[in-house]
């Protein structure tokens, strides 16, 4: 499995509370929050390849995810969350991990000081640092969707995308925007440390697509009911290695173990592809009619095998679907069978929503936030975590090409629809909570 069909442990996070690091200067509390970031993960990396090398499974990334900064520079008078910004990527940067994610706020119900100083400083922290990552979390089931957050988010990813324009708009590669947003999810760009998260912790993020594919395939003509039970058996496996891992990283670390998030995360690479499996399956292309369907068969199958393997199953479990980062997805967008709008309605099964969309550079801030605005809806309406990940590469028309390179892939720049929301978005407020909210 780890050498020929791509099953890797996507991530060791490790998540760090910031929440004693306040102080009225905003110069104390960057140096503040450096220091505990270095004090907690100066081990990271290497303990994670002293393990990787013992097992011999393939570690990916070795991540932080941080307490949302919007909650904790706000105690500044002086606050400067750019400042931060650079303080937690040059922290990154000395540990020696891929990314830190948690450049972040919760706004669902309205914006404070703190939300507002965050969203002027958004652009020029994620254009301005290299590891950094960020996500805004607009919406929930319990509060509604923040239409006026969505609209001020939705300039802000145009501004961030003209400000690494010479990249392709790739800082908005580095932001999220969330519904339902989870506490412990350990992927990026989204990860950040929740107000109900211990002092520190480590969760894992596996990957195993090429292993569900192969298995699919080699399945044959099996019915339904067989092929999700093929899928169950995979997951299990695939969740016991990671847990392995996992554990170990916190005994070594002298750190609680958090969650193993078992999402189905694709890679550019061939073959390790969530579209491959729907194609396995019998669809001719991701995208096709019953792409939801089976979709929703994957994903409920990964969860289930992730629930018979382990106690602590978190984040987002079950299927991503990042356009770019897929090498079949891509090629079922160029090809025009995925659409941005069948797209959309798959999300209402896997773990995530659009991820790593690439749309015309010159879509607008209306039309963007109208986007976010609908996969906001799916996740509140159905009670799940739904993101939006959205890149309106400069200078780009639809059919075009976007290169980020790595993990990150390329992706087709997908088609918007022409017909204007404007009115909708610029009425702002709130779309009230649904009344499936009122569980207690």
């Amino acid at each position: 499995m780890t050498e020929m069909e791509h099953l890797d442990i996507r991530t060791v996070t490790m998540g760090i509370s910031l929440r004693d690091c306040g102080d009225s200067s905003n110069a104390a509390l960057c140096e503040r929050v450096y220091r505990k970031i270095i004090r907690y993960a100066s081990r990271l990396v290497a303990v994670t390849e002293e393990i990787s090398a013992e097992y011999g499974i393939s570690i990916a990334n070795r991540r932080i995810a941080v307490t949302p900064a919007a909650l904790v520079a706000e105690s500044a008078i002086d606050a400067d969350y750019v400042a931060l910004a650079h303080a937690l990527d040059r922290a990154a940067a000395e540990v020696g991990v891929d990314f830190l994610g948690g450049f972040s706020a919760l706004v669902h119900k309205g914006l404070t000081r703190g939300d507002q100083l965050y969203l002027e400083s958004l652009a020029e922290a994620l254009a301005s640092t290299s590891r950094l990552c960020g996500s805004i979390n607009v919406a929930t089931t319990r509060a509604g969707i923040n239409m006026t957050a969505v609209a001020r988010v939705s300039r802000v990813i145009k501004d961030l995308a003209s400000r690494t324009a010479d990249r392709g708009g790739l800082g908005c590669a580095k932001f999220v925007v969330f519904a339902n947003a989870v506490e412990d999810n350990p992927f990026m760009a989204g990860a950040f440390h929740g107000i109900g998260e211990p002092e520190v912790v480590i969760n894992i993020g596996v990957s195993g697509p090429g292993v569900v594919a192969r298995a699919v395939a080699q399945a044959g003509d099996c019915d339904l009911s067989a092929l999700a039970e093929i899928i169950k058996r995979v997951a299990f496996k695939i969740t016991r290695a990671g847990e392995l891992v996992g554990r170990e990283a916190a005994r070594r670390l002298d750190m609680p173990f958090g969650i193993i998030d078992l999402s189905l995360a694709p890679t550019p690479a061939v073959g390790d592809s969530v579209a491959e499996i729907l194609e396995h399956i019998g669809l001719e292309k991701a995208g096709a009619p019953g792409s939801t369907a089976a979709l929703a068969l994957i994903t409920d199958a990964v969860k289930k095998g992730g629930a018979m393997a382990s106690g602590h199953i978190g984040g987002m479990s079950g299927a991503f679907i990042p356009v770019s980062e897929d090498s079949a997805m891509i090629e079922a967008a160029r090809l025009g069978a995925l659409t941005l709008e069948k797209l959309e309605a798959m999300t209402s099964v896997c773990s995530v929503g659009l991820d790593m969309v690439a749309v015309p550079g010159d879509t607008t801030e209306d039309q963007i936030a109208a986007i976010i605005a609908d996969e906001m809806a799916i996740g509140v309406m159905n009670n799940k975590t739904t993101g939006v990940r959205i890149i309106p590469a400069p200078g780009k028309r639809v059919g075009e090409m976007v290169e980020f390179g790595g993990l990150l892939g390329s992706a087709p720049i997908m088609a918007v629809s022409r017909f204007d929301s404007s009115r909708f978005v610029r009425r702002g407020g709130r779309i009230p909570a649904p009344i499936t909210s009122m569980r207690n």
